[in-house]
């Protein structure tokens, strides 16, 4: 027992645990070689994918410089007054020519009233100057009828007059020539003023005619103000003028609000993106190319759009104080140019977007 127990000790003494064998031997060698491969594919699959990225992204040209734009009607009531009643909530889509606000409208219902009136006594002035129109005339007609009747006279008497003038003189009297000579010259004077009487009641329709224009001129100055008035009056209710969202309500109920007062913002209703891109980026950028759009607001769709338009001018050009570059020392700076880019999926309308909300647009160049 004793010779089987000390050949076994020496057996196990000639051979070595793992934990006693050399670093770098059999052990570990297949680690390492495996963390090699493992760092190389690594290495290749990102040298891969950059190189896929960039022959991809070389196709694009995008900015974080964008956002959605709609235009914004600023409402305000034409006349002064109080408000009444408001029939909207906040932050409600209205659409076009719905009522918004009611302002108290007796004050122009009573102006209206007055402009009728004064326009009912007008047409009153004209009716009375055009019958006596027609009057005037009646008395021209009667002093050409009198000239007429005159006229027949003076035939009469100058047939008389010849007569007594061309027989002997002494075969009528004396007083039979004066008499005839008279009627003669007496018929004269009455043609003679019967015309003048014509002449004069011709004038005193002119006159009347002129009459009729003045006060048909006052019955459309008075039409006018009875026009005004009632614009007045329909100003005292307000109404959309376009469809959108009733938003930024600086009015309610009972307030008095004087002509041209902002009272809320309407943001209708189309939506589009104002992308500002760097000048250097619009080479290659051109309306009608497609573009893939990010909304922070809405992370897990990308939708879509087209190129539409460009400003024509870049953003410091239409700034408060647009910078003087014939002044001063230069410096070159990167303009911004901004670029119209419109939706070209109904997705939107899925979605609350309001203007303002951050957007990165991408726009395929190539």
């Amino acid at each position: 027992m004793d010779d089987m127990t000390a050949d076994t000790e020496q057996t196990h003494a000639g051979q070595s645990s793992p934990a006693d064998r050399p670093p770098g031997k059999s052990g570990g060698g297949w680690k390492r070689v495996l963390g090699f491969a493992v760092g190389a594919i690594v290495l290749v699959a990102l040298i891969i994918g950059g190189t896929l990225y960039w022959l991809n992204a070389r196709h694009y040209e995008s900015t974080d410089d964008a956002f959605i734009d709609a235009y914004s009607t600023q409402m305000a009531p034409r006349v002064p007054g109080q408000v009444t009643r408001l029939l909207f909530s906040d932050n409600q889509h209205v659409t076009a020519g719905q009522t918004l606000v009611l302002i108290d409208p007796r004050d122009y219902q009573a102006k209206l009233d007055q402009a009728k009136a004064q326009q009912a006594s007008a047409e009153a002035t004209v009716r009375q100057a055009q019958a006596q129109v027609v009057v005037q005339q009646a008395s021209v007609d009667q002093a050409t009828a009198n000239v007429q009747v005159a006229q027949a006279d003076l035939v009469q008497a100058q047939q008389d007059y010849d007569r007594f003038h061309a027989i002997n003189p002494h075969a009528v009297t004396r007083q039979q020539i004066d008499a005839a000579t008279a009627t003669f010259h007496s018929s004269q004077a009455k043609l003679e003023a019967n015309r003048q009487t014509v002449d004069g009641a011709k004038a005193q329709v002119s006159a009347a005619q002129a009459q009729v224009l003045a006060a048909q001129a006052s019955l459309q100055q008075a039409a006018a103000n009875t026009r005004a008035a009632e614009l007045q009056l329909s100003y005292c209710t307000i109404v959309a003028p376009v469809s959108g969202i009733v938003t930024h309500r600086s009015v309610d109920a009972g307030n008095y609000v004087s002509a041209g007062q902002p009272l809320f913002a309407l943001v209708q209703d189309d939506r589009w993106v104002t992308a500002n891109f760097k000048e250097t980026q619009l080479a290659g950028i051109r309306p009608g190319q497609d573009v893939d759009i990010s909304i922070d607001a809405v992370p897990s769709v990308t939708f879509h759009g087209k190129v539409d338009s460009f400003q024509a001018g870049t953003g410091t050009v239409f700034s408060t104080l647009p910078s003087e570059n014939a002044t001063g020392n230069y410096v070159k700076i990167v303009q911004r140019l901004p670029v119209k880019i419109v939706f070209d999926d109904n997705r939107v309308k899925d979605y609350p977007l309001a203007p303002g909300m951050s957007v990165t647009p991408s726009v395929k160049v190539r």
